[in-house]
């Protein structure tokens, strides 16, 4: 991509694609062990990976950033998230569940203007929309009524959408790995506890994959975190839908899910989504450059 931001949407999208392999490792780990022990054991590996790459130095930075008092804020607002999330997924269907949580991009667009002075384009509302149509398409909610857990749904996906956006408002300031051992690091103060309450005793193929999804979740957060740090909430948006594909196609390759009908004219909305932006972009910056030259 020849676009500025091409490098930020790539980024984004490997994220998705790497947390959606994340989440598919967390479905299997969720019959055997808590929710908590996921989420501390993945921190840990996270928090350890960052510190072994860049030492003592990355330690003594992490711990004097300026950006610790709004990181500390986004992992709370992460937490709360996850724990809606999980407890919305117990009494809602998986489609039910994904339209909902993946209103986050909707809101975090209408939170990048104010929050962050963004000018959302034309193409970039477009495409939020068209996005958010596909997944509707794709999984086919129906009677969907208002309840505790439709709440709850609704809940997580504004936090993240929060949350992203505050990423965005100190991504600029500090570098990803930076950002990582303060986030991590708070995620093991919040989930140390209930570990203790909760611990369930696992074994070595289970311990393994407990590891691998930290790993999986250190290296879809540093893309993430780079990929915020190259383009605006409003552009990379869009791009959180293709998780939903990635879901699709991973539920295929290892629980043999086929996609029907819907499923494939959802995952087309979203693609074109994602083409919008990434043309969009670059019509409005060749439209610039002709105007200014």
């Amino acid at each position: 991509m020849k676009t500025p931001y091409g490098l930020g949407i790539l980024l984004v999208t490997l994220s998705y694609f790497v947390f959606s392999t994340h989440d598919a490792v967390i479905k299997l780990l969720v019959e055997q062990v808590t929710v908590w022990q996921i989420l501390f054991f993945r921190s840990v590996t996270v928090c350890t990976c960052c510190l072994l790459i860049g030492g003592p130095r990355l330690a003594h930075r992490a711990a004097t950033s300026n950006i610790i008092k709004p990181m500390a804020i986004r992992s709370l607002f992460l937490i709360t998230a996850w724990l809606s999330y999980y407890t919305a997924a117990k009494s809602l269907q998986l489609g039910e569940l994904t339209t909902l949580y993946f209103a986050a991009p909707v809101v975090a667009t209408l939170l990048a203007g104010p929050m962050l002075k963004e000018h959302v384009t034309l193409a970039r509302w477009i495409a939020v929309i068209v996005g958010f149509a596909g997944v509707i398409v794709a999984s086919n909610p129906v009677g969907l009524t208002i309840s505790l857990p439709v709440y709850l749904a609704l809940q997580a996906a504004c936090l993240w959408a929060f949350s992203t956006v505050l990423l965005r408002r100190t991504a600029l300031h500090e570098t990803s790995l930076v950002q990582m051992t303060i986030t991590n690091f708070f995620f093991i103060l919040l989930t140390a506890g209930m570990l203790i309450v909760e611990w369930k005793h696992v074994d070595f193929a289970t311990t393994a994959m407990l590891f691998g999804v930290g790993l999986l979740g250190g290296l879809a957060q540093y893309s993430f975190f780079e990929g915020m740090r190259r383009a605006p909430v409003s552009v990379l948006a869009p791009f959180e839908y293709t998780a939903l594909v990635w879901a699709f196609v991973l539920g295929y390759l290892i629980w043999g899910d086929v996609p029907a009908a819907n499923v494939t004219l959802g995952a087309v909305l979203i693609g074109g989504a994602g083409l919008l932006i990434i043309f969009g972009e670059r019509f409005g910056r060749k439209a610039t450059t002709s105007e200014g030259g």
